[in-house]
């Protein structure tokens, strides 16, 4: 019945006087594919599979960056704590304007590097990446491949220069961001766990609470991609060097 006429566990129940927890049962133990998976036409499955996940056997090997826009809390709060009336009051008292995070996620461990910075020039991109590599090297990794995506910043031959010829420089296809998914993971990490899960009263109020929240995310919070570990357990485990 489900194949031939494509009928719900409701309808096959009330067919065959049985309950409809039984025949959705029958139909998981025969893993037949839901109903809106169908091609209403030809009963085909047309649903794509999800993406194989996927992740380097060694740190370093290579490392995700990317820039976060995140809008500046006005004085007094803003409209996402306060609502709209009281946060658009605070704003117009002058320009916001944004804040951007640069950041550099290893994908083997992610571990991760990130500075609250001014803008997204190229000469701002790039001094963050010698700063990220150095941090990357003190605890032990030697990064050989960098991800980014199609930035102005990340396309100019001061990046490239920086980059230097050992490290290789991937870049996403153009409008598909969750290619660089690991550091994408990470800015909503940080958007539900940091940068709007409390009420602050200042956008300076904001940034002071960041390298804090940056060493619970590396040192204490457990990730589910590596099995309960942190990225610092993750490091030591296998790099055998303390962080």
């Amino acid at each position: 019945m489900r194949f031939t006429r494509r009928w719900g566990p409701h309808r096959i129940g009330y067919h065959l006087g049985i309950p409809r927890s039984t025949v959705g049962r029958v139909l998981e133990r025969y893993r037949m594919p839901l109903l809106h998976h169908l091609d209403q036409a030809t009963g085909l499955t047309v649903r794509k599979p999800k993406p194989v996940r996927y992740a380097k056997d060694a740190p370093g090997e290579l490392i995700h960056v990317d820039i976060k826009k995140l809008g500046r809390i006005p004085d007094g709060g803003g409209w996402r704590k306060l609502g709209r009336q009281a946060g658009r009051r605070n704003s117009r008292t002058r320009g916001r304007g944004y804040a951007y995070l640069h950041h550099a996620v290893d994908d083997c461990t992610r571990l991760a590097y990130s500075e609250h910075l001014d803008d997204e020039r190229k000469e701002t991109a790039a001094a963050f990446w010698i700063r990220a590599r150095a941090f990357f090297a003190d605890n032990g990794i030697t990064v050989t491949a960098v991800m980014t995506d199609n930035g102005s910043c990340y396309r100019s031959r001061l990046f490239a220069k920086t980059l230097g010829e050992d490290i290789k420089h991937v870049r996403i296809r153009p409008y598909r961001p969750q290619t660089n998914g690991k550091v994408e993971r990470f800015n909503r990490t940080l958007a539900t766990e940091w940068a709007y899960a409390e009420t602050y009263r200042s956008d300076a109020a904001r940034a002071a609470t960041y390298a804090d929240w940056l060493h619970h995310y590396n040192h204490h919070r457990p990730h589910t991609a590596l099995d309960g570990s942190t990225p610092a357990d993750r490091v030591h485990n296998l790099t055998g060097k303390n962080i």
